[in-house]
């Protein structure tokens, strides 16, 4: 088995750079959601959900670099264009969206998204020992498993 200078099979990586690119595309358009509802909210809770969209996106803006500089780790090139980001979105995209339950909403089906898409790379990294895609995916995971109990709590909804 041919491998690449991580040590990790190449033919794997090329895969593993695509599902990547997968999560960066939805994580542009989660960023996106984000920013939108930021600007966009109103109502009584503007001051608390002003806020906390901030953080959120800012946590995104973070997320989204760490994929891209994985991508790149594993040997592939990240995807950039609003195009690409489009073509391998699998998420709501939010438009105008300033009730506060439903801003909160787009981020819980956001992130369940998300979720699903890295448990698959999580399952694909394992399978060939990529510990770097592994940690990254795990730690994403458990954030917005907590980030996902917290908007449902305020939702007042049960998991």
């Amino acid at each position: 088995m041919k491998t690449n200078i991580l040590g990790l099979p190449v033919k794997e990586s090329e895969e593993m750079v695509k599902e990547l690119n997968v999560l960066l595309a939805n994580f542009q358009v989660y960023y996106q959601n984000l920013r939108g509802i930021h600007w966009n909210i109103r109502g009584k809770r503007f001051f608390e959900l002003h806020v906390k969209f901030e953080e959120l996106y800012g946590d995104a803006q973070l997320k989204i670099d760490m994929v891209a500089e994985r991508v790149l780790t594993v040997g592939g090139t990240p995807l950039h264009t609003f195009e690409d980001y489009m073509s391998n979105n699998k998420m709501a995209v939010g438009k105008n969206i300033s009730q506060d339950e439903k801003a909160v909403q787009l981020i819980v089906d956001s992130l369940t998204d998300l979720l699903k898409i890295e448990r698959t790379i999580l399952n694909k990294s394992n399978e060939i020992n990529d510990e770097g895609t592994n940690s990254m995916m795990s730690d994403f995971i458990a954030e917005q498993e907590k980030t996902v109990w917290m908007m449902n709590a305020w939702l007042e909804k049960d998991l």
